[in-house]
């Protein structure tokens, strides 16, 4: 019944703004009150879309910690079966309604809601997410786009955390991105997106100033500065993984203890570099940061520049630094066993923890 959930979740997002008011008002009647009307849109998309499943772990992961967030904020978990019923009653409007997509969509309606009451347990306070507008968009390689988007009111965010995001041309599916900078005075956001899947896609190709996204509760995935220590940086970035650890020599940069910081920064050739203008910015700024080119298929290249990331990272490592490594997962899931190799303890150790961005 997988291919026959997905097939009514379609037919009954083809009329997403009437679902959403059919759905607001089978809420309102069974709990009122409770959850917001203008919010409803953004509600059911996801809740929709994690009954139907389909996401990866990473994918599946953002949905909850939006509707995690979301059922505490608006007090459902008392209500799950209301809510649940009222999923289930605005598909039915919609799809071709039978008694075994019937029976399927209570089944998916029960997983959806368990797991979003597991999700609101660990949830922390506050809004479930933010509106934003996109304010630039930029696409300085093919296949990659720089994003600078204004939420309508801030969002607090630590470098080095990963943030929710969802567009309006794919409604329910939430991706993680990391901001690239430390937080601003005006509060913008940059994300760096590479085309890889439905949403980064539609994020480099289709999305333009002006249009809406939404952005969730921001969690650390193990890339966040410890603020007891002062020990020197080195960063291993490769491809769009440079965006948390841009963020975080921006956060070096706002403080007062001023940590030497040797920041790598991956790419096929020179050609794949695409945002050498704002490294250069700030290492011309700063005389703590050292940028390192690594290129990996570019012969042309100075020999301490040629290789992969992490190779060139080592050559610059020294014992008392704190390394931190982002980058594409086959990058990721060897750097651990080839930093211990190299003699870089453990617990000077920083890799993403299950983040796709």
């Amino acid at each position: 019944m997988t291919a026959a959930l997905a097939a009514s979740w379609s037919a009954t997002m083809r009329y997403a703004r009437v679902a959403a008011d059919h759905f607001w008002c089978a809420v309102e009647d069974r709990c009122p009150g409770l959850l917001p009307e203008r919010e409803a849109a953004v509600f059911l998309a996801t809740l929709g879309r994690l009954a139907v499943g389909g996401d990866d772990p990473a994918g599946r992961g953002a949905l909850l910690a939006v509707l995690g967030r979301a059922y505490r904020r608006y007090r459902l978990v008392p209500h799950q079966l209301s809510v649940e019923a009222a999923l289930t009653a605005t598909v039915a409007r919609h799809a071709q309604w039978t008694p075994e997509l019937a029976a399927a969509w209570a089944r998916a309606s029960r997983r959806a809601s368990a797991a979003v009451a597991r999700a609101a347990a660990r949830a922390g306070d506050g809004p479930a997410w933010w509106p934003a507008e996109v304010v630039d968009h930029d696409r300085p390689v093919d296949g990659i786009a720089i994003l600078t988007v204004r939420p309508w009111r801030r969002l607090p965010f630590r470098p080095g955390q990963a943030v929710p995001v969802c567009t309006e041309r794919w409604p329910g599916r939430w991706r993680w991105y990391s901001p690239a900078n430390a937080p601003r005075p005006d509060g913008t956001l940059e994300f760096h997106v590479r085309a890889i899947a439905s949403v980064s896609r539609a994020l480099v190709n289709a999305v333009r100033p002006g249009d809406r996204l939404w952005l969730g509760p921001p969690r650390d995935i193990g890339l966040t500065l410890d603020p007891a220590s002062r020990a020197d940086l080195l960063l291993v970035a490769g491809g769009t993984g440079l965006a948390p650890l841009r963020a975080l020599v921006e956060q070096v940069a706002a403080s007062p203890a001023r940590r030497r910081v040797t920041l790598v920064v991956g790419a096929r050739t020179f050609a794949d570099l695409y945002d050498p203008i704002s490294l250069d910015k700030l290492q011309r700024a700063h005389g703590w940061l050292t940028v390192v080119p690594a290129f990996s298929h570019d012969v042309s290249a100075e020999p301490g520049e040629q290789g992969d990331a992490l190779t060139v990272g080592l050559y610059h490592h020294r014992s008392d630094q704190e390394v931190y490594v982002c980058g594409p997962p086959m990058m990721t899931a060897g750097s651990r066993l080839r930093l211990l190799a190299a003699g870089v303890p453990a617990k000077r150790i920083h890799l993403p923890d299950g983040f796709a961005g």
